[in-house]
């Protein structure tokens, strides 16, 4: 085990600080942005710029790298995202607010795609697995202690988008001082509609509207506790236990969907989420208890349901399509996650805060009603062939993985052994 995580380890660990960087900066901008009066469109709107700058970063990104080599795209990306963490800090407006989160989001998924291709060059068929599983590991913890530095610190200072600043610079330095070849070009996934529905419209409609109800929750969550007058440590607590239920109940449910039908899990699963959500809406707690007991019950269900998709979608799908396929729905769920704070801050303007558990309802109860229907008209396949569903790091937040990352998944065809692949390599495969 050492000998095949030795090469990865500093990789690793600016990984751990991209990743509590992103945790900090990602919940302290609703918390701030609330406190100085923001309304619920706007701070709606920086989920929506950063999903739509992470998409646009996945197909974008690979053919900068290839122009200027791995190390000078992962530093310049990293660079971008603490020169706009700090600027954030600066200049405390709520248009300029919105306008780096699409610089942000397209840098994250830049840095992310690297990170994943550079693991994915180390890992050799027999350490795919563990060094995936860790690589997940190590972005939860990242951003949940990152969304924890949130409560000592005062988010009304420049304090924390300082120290915003400074993980991200130690995140960019473990990839600059490796010595370690760089990997090949990156992949760029074409997202083909059509025959994603064609595969499997449960998981088509299934990871749509899961990004929706993520992408909502997820950017709103923070302003919903500040609405509901929780103070800013209790939110990035109530915001880190649902990501931990959330990873907890991806076992026991990816278990289940292993052994009976995976739509009835999802229907399952999202009827729960649903009832925690809709709960929610008409009890209107105030007290912190209950709303830790139902956002909790909330995350649980909710976090687990897009790998169970995913999973559904392979098993209709050729073994050598795991990337291509999985890759489609990852964009896919990007386009929902661009929808759901769309539409959550008017609905929370409207109908108060507990009116954005009503978005993620709707969205639950379609997915429920749908899978449901679609089980009558299609057999599942067979519990012998199936694939096991492994934890996936989307519950980490709303857009963590890339198509590079699925490549590093234990469920795509195993790679075949290339050659280092330098920059110089690279240079000569341009000219």
């Amino acid at each position: 085990m050492r000998r095949n995580l030795l090469p990865v380890m500093a990789l690793l660990l600016g990984t751990l600080f991209l990743f509590l960087g992103n945790g900090l900066h990602g919940l302290l901008l609703p918390v701030r942005g609330a406190a100085e009066g923001y309304s619920n469109e706007v701070l709606g709107l920086l989920g929506t710029t950063w999903a739509a700058g992470f998409v646009l970063g996945c197909f974008v990104a690979p053919k900068l790298v290839m122009r200027v080599g791995h190390v000078r795209a992962f530093s310049t990306f990293v660079s971008l995202i603490s020169v706009n963490a700090l600027l954030t800090g600066i200049i405390v407006d709520s248009t300029w607010w919105v306008a780096l989160r699409v610089i942000t989001g397209f840098c994250t998924a830049g840095t992310s795609m690297i990170i994943e291709s550079w693991l994915n060059e180390r890992a050799t068929n027999e350490s795919r697995g563990m060094i995936f599983s860790l690589y997940i590991s190590i972005t939860l913890i990242g951003v949940v202690a990152g969304q924890m530095l949130v409560g000592p610190l005062d988010p009304q200072t420049t304090v924390l988008f300082m120290v915003c600043g400074i993980v991200y610079g130690f995140a960019v330095m473990p990839t600059l001082m490796s010595t370690a070849a760089t990997p090949q070009p990156l992949r760029s996934i074409k997202l083909d509609l059509p025959l994603l529905y064609r595969n499997s419209p449960v998981s088509f409609v299934g990871i749509l509207m899961i990004g929706i109800a993520n992408g909502a929750y997820g950017t709103l969550g923070a302003v919903f506790g500040a609405r509901t007058g929780l103070d800013a440590s209790t939110i990035a607590l109530l915001l880190s236990v649902t990501i931990f239920l959330g990873a907890i109940m991806q076992f026991p449910a990816g278990k289940l969907s292993d052994r009976i039908d995976r739509r009835y899990v999802l229907a399952a699963l999202s009827a729960l989420a649903a009832f925690a959500a809709l709960g929610l809406v008409f009890l209107t707690p105030t007290d912190p208890l209950w709303i830790f007991i139902f956002v909790g019950i909330y995350g649980a269900a909710a976090n687990a349901l897009y790998p169970i998709a995913v999973a559904h979608a392979n098993d209709f799908a050729k073994p050598d399509e795991f990337v291509k396929v999985s890759g489609g729905l990852l964009l896919l769920f990007g386009i929902g996650t661009i929808i759901g704070p769309t539409l959550g801050g008017p609905v929370m303007t409207a109908a108060g805060p507990y009116a954005l558990f009503a978005v993620t309802a709707i969205s639950h109860l379609l997915i429920s009603a749908y899978a449901i229907y679609r089980s009558r008209l299609r057999a599942a396949i067979p519990a012998a062939d199936r694939e096991n569903v492994p934890n996936l790091p989307i519950s980490a937040s709303p857009m963590s993985s890339t198509p590079e990352g699925l490549s590093l998944d234990p469920r795509a065809a195993p790679l075949p052994d290339q050659e280092p692949y330098d920059e110089q390599q690279q240079r000569e495969a341009r000219a």
